[in-house]
């Protein structure tokens, strides 16, 4: 049984789909004005693993992420760099993919554009419209925002107190502060489109709601985004959905936590504004996933080289594990007993790492179980005989949660010196740190890769056997 988070009911409930076996998902893609930033990056892998779970239990998962290819953005970077919006959305589409490429995210079933939609957008303003949801005035559309009576119930704050901090301006042409734009008149020199009501473009929140709803139906499983979109954007986006389907928008709303760089709040006035393009020039993709991925998605992360350090010292050990079950794979004759102990032991840390991504897919825990297996693994090589179906076992217990977890990678051929080098450095610290469980394994995975260590004078020395 798969429990999640609800941003709406505020507490764990029993995943339910709508339809046995399939499940509906919505993710918030990003404004395709630039390369996207770390910010982008948390919710495409955090949500990526919920997808790679749901298919991982047999679930038919139809994953839809949008592109935002027009608004403000767009436009000022238009101006900016002296070329069209499409051309620059275009541009940075690609650039999104080679980036979640390299951080090994799956596409989408679909990636709808805005610009591929606008017919699709003004019909369903126009039904707002005659429900008497929604009004034009000079050219503009709003969402009569106190025509919904649940207006603010993703967020939990009563339309009362946000008009209090409303701001009212005194060309305000709304008839309420908190209406908000369906449809925006053209301003000299931007990209419009023609419409009943004048040329102009979509507003922001009417987007997700209409590509929602051509793509999934008028109720979905899942809508899922960053915590910063659960107000205004969310809310608006159930607003005008229900307001025109009469139907339940979402019936889960997951949101992951905010990223901080160096314990501050990433903002480009801090100078701290991180993209993704830049980190993996210098970092691993499959570190930084990794990385995201040992907090749960709901909690803040805090990214520094520091953190992101520790995190590479344990993904390396994972992988020294995996290198080694492969090397004593390719060396081994099937010698040894075929002990159902390691088989039931493989079944229970299996287990365990359901019952982790069971719970609001807690990657942490998963992790944890992870780390266990590739003690067992390292507990295992130990032996004197081994099995090959035992070793076979641990590596395809391996893959499946490298799978899930989408922290994947490629076996080295050979254990490197500079491999060997950093693992004897590693357990000299742990000897330092009197960590002998730790110093222990180190010298064992070498030893099963033939690698003998030898203590002196000038410091530990080694050879291949």
């Amino acid at each position: 049984m798969i429990t999640l988070y609800n941003t709406l009911t505020r507490k764990k409930e029993e995943f339910k789909p709508i339809e046995d076996g399939k499940v509906s998902m919505y993710v918030c893609g990003p404004t395709v004005y630039n390369y996207i930033h770390i910010g982008n990056a948390r919710p495409a892998i955090s949500f990526d693993v919920v997808r790679r779970y749901f298919e991982y239990k047999d679930y038919e998962v139809k994953y839809v992420s949008n592109f935002t290819d027009v608004d403000d953005k767009l436009i000022k970077a238009s101006r900016e760099l002296k070329k069209e919006v499409p051309e620059i959305a275009e541009r940075f589409i690609e650039a999104y993919f080679e980036d979640t490429e390299a951080l090994n995210i799956k596409r989408a079933n679909v990636h709808p554009r805005v610009m591929d939609h606008m017919d699709d957008i003004i019909q369903f303003i126009e039904v707002l419209i005659e429900k008497g949801h929604a009004y034009a005035v000079e050219g503009d559309v709003y969402f009569r925002t106190r025509s919904f009576e649940d207006y603010g119930k993703l967020s939990h704050q009563s339309i009362d107190d946000l008009k209090v901090g409303a701001r009212i301006e005194a060309n305000d042409i709304k008839e309420d502060p908190l209406d908000f734009a369906l449809w925006k008149s053209a301003k000299d020199g931007e990209i419009n489109w023609k419409s009943p009501w004048g040329t102009g473009r979509p507003g922001w929140h009417i987007e997700c709601s209409v590509m929602a709803r051509i793509h999934l139906g008028d109720t979905i499983d899942i809508h899922a985004g960053g915590q910063d979109l659960t107000f205004p954007h969310h809310d608006n986006e159930i607003a005008q959905s229900e307001c025109m389907t009469d139907q339940s928008f979402a019936n889960y709303w997951m949101h992951n936590g905010y990223i901080n760089i160096d314990n501050e709040k990433m903002s480009k006035s801090l100078g701290n504004f991180i993209l993704v393009h830049d980190i993996i020039k210098e970092v691993d993709p499959v570190l930084l996933r990794y990385f995201m991925l040992t907090a749960h998605y709901r909690n803040p992360i805090n990214y520094n080289k520091e953190l992101l350090d520790d995190a590479s010292i344990g993904l390396n050990r994972l992988k020294n594990t995996y290198q080694s079950l492969h090397e004593r794979l390719d060396m081994s004759a099937d010698i040894g007993k075929e002990d159902e102990y390691w088989h039931q032991q493989l079944e229970h840390n299996l287990t365990e790492f359901e019952r982790a991504m069971d719970d609001d897919f807690n990657t942490p825990n998963a992790i944890a179980a992870w780390f266990e297996l590739m003690k067992m693994g390292n507990k295992y090589l130990t032996e004197a005989h081994s099995n090959i179906n035992i070793l076979n076992a641990f590596i395809k217990q391996y893959q499946v949660y490298m799978s899930v977890l989408g922290v994947e990678w490629e076996i080295e051929q050979e254990l490197l010196d500079e491999d060997i080098e950093k693992l004897i450095e590693e357990r000299n610290k742990a000897r330092l740190n009197k960590d002998f469980g730790r110093a222990d394994e180190i010298r064992d995975q070498l030893k099963q890769l033939n690698i003998i260590l030898e203590d002196t004078p000038q410091g530990v020395k080694w050879k291949r056997g």
